[in-house]
């Protein structure tokens, strides 16, 4: 392999690299040309969603680009305002209504914006007064109705906030605050990564760095733990501890893989291992965010859940899960 690819998605059951312009292997390993060239280094993709679009961005940059197939439909831009210290803050998904958006921080890093994917309207535009969060690795939930960041404010210490977007749609200023996670959830270990299992429950988990221990904070996912929050019930329905989880977690029905040093699938009630493969390496990358750019791992979970692509030095590792 010339250069090891900086994005993963199935298709079918081909992996593609859209960094790469479209970059395709097959089943046994045969690499496709690329369709197209980028003249600019994007080096990070969004995770396939519903519709036709995805973005590829600078990760510690300033720079985006919206595309529906092969077709530019916008550049999109974030703030410089320590660009280079933390991840591009970008989702694209399906709103309850059916419009493909992406949600960015397109003005300043604080502050959460949700734009028609087709036309760029901005949905929540007004007046605003957002906390100081710099927000970072967004994902929306299945059903598009809440929005996932994981971020961090000063100190530095990461942190994670989920936000209703159907609110945010009638009153933009809903993005500005707390939102519908508790402050005190997630005020015990530092956040190190999220995704959502479902249109309800969503995955927290924690690294090394300590806010409050559970004595003061008992309610707070401790450090070191893999917790499982209900948005609709706004509690835990399970805090486990993990081994040190890293930046990225992909879901697989109530299982989740983590990626640090080698990829792990873990049991999200438990926090068992199921299982590991050890001699598949990873960047162990911790945080989303560092004064170093660290490189995030690059895999992608198969659609139906039987294969994990791991992008390596050398080539792509595929492994078959249990």
């Amino acid at each position: 392999m010339q250069h090891a690819p900086r994005s993963l998605a199935w298709q079918g059951d081909d992996l593609v690299s859209w960094t790469a312009g479209g970059r395709r292997w097959g089943p046994d390993g045969t690499e496709g040309a690329a369709e197209f060239f980028w003249g600019f280094p994007f080096d990070a993709a969004t995770v396939p969603a519903p519709g036709p679009y995805r973005v590829v961005y600078q990760e510690r940059g300033t720079k985006g680009v919206l595309l529906e197939g092969r077709r530019v439909v916008r550049e999109l831009n974030r703030s410089f305002s320590h660009a280079t210290s933390f991840d591009y803050p970008v989702a694209l998904g399906r709103l309850g209504d059916g419009r493909d958006v992406v949600v960015h921080c397109p003005d300043e890093y604080h502050t959460l914006q949700i734009e028609d994917a087709r036309s760029g309207e901005r949905l929540t535009a007004g007046a605003r007064e957002p906390e100081d969060v710099f927000h970072s690795r967004l994902g929306l939930s299945p059903d598009g109705r809440h929005l996932l960041s994981i971020g961090w404010f000063w100190q530095p210490f990461g942190t994670a906030q989920v936000f209703d977007t159907a609110q945010a749609l009638a009153d933009p200023a809903t993005l500005d605050g707390e939102g519908v996670l508790p402050c005190e959830a997630v005020t015990g270990g530092e956040v190190s990564a999220g995704c959502w299992l479902d249109a309800d429950r969503l995955v927290l988990a924690t690294g090394r760095e300590e806010w409050y221990s559970p004595d003061e904070e008992p309610e707070a996912l401790p450090v070191l733990h893999l917790g499982v929050w209900s948005v609709s019930g706004r509690r835990w329905l399970h805090r486990s501890p993990v081994p040190e989880p890293g930046v990225l977690l992909l879901p697989r029905g109530d299982q989740v893989v983590t990626l640090h040093g080698h990829p792990r699938l873990l049991d999200t009630v438990t926090g068992r291992v199921l299982a590991q493969w050890p001699d598949v390496a990873v960047p162990t990358k911790s945080l989303c965010y560092s004064r170093k750019s660290h490189l995030t791992p690059v895999a992608a979970l198969h659609p139906d859940g039987s294969r994990l692509a791991v992008v390596q030095a050398e080539g792509i590792a595929v492994v078959t899960l249990p």
